[in-house]
């Protein structure tokens, strides 16, 4: 694709792209954590690898050994 394009073109692509990248909203990164810790506590009491599976509503338990005689 970029073989086909101009210089021209292809500025004018990475300009494009770096005017949708200034323009995102950026959110900085201690605010972003402390939320992500609020979240992972808050849901950590319905986590099933923290809290684990009933055996009754485990759909990976083992149904029956194996048997060789």
């Amino acid at each position: 694709m970029a073989r086909d394009m101009t210089d021209k073109d292809i500025l004018k692509m990475e300009l494009e792209q770096l005017q949708k990248e200034v323009s995102t909203h950026r959110t900085a990164i201690s605010i972003t954590a402390s939320e992500l810790i609020a979240n992972i506590v808050a849901q950590s009491a319905e986590d099933p690898l923290i809290k684990g599976v009933p055996e009754d509503k485990n759909p990976f338990k083992e149904k029956g050994g194996c048997i060789i005689s």
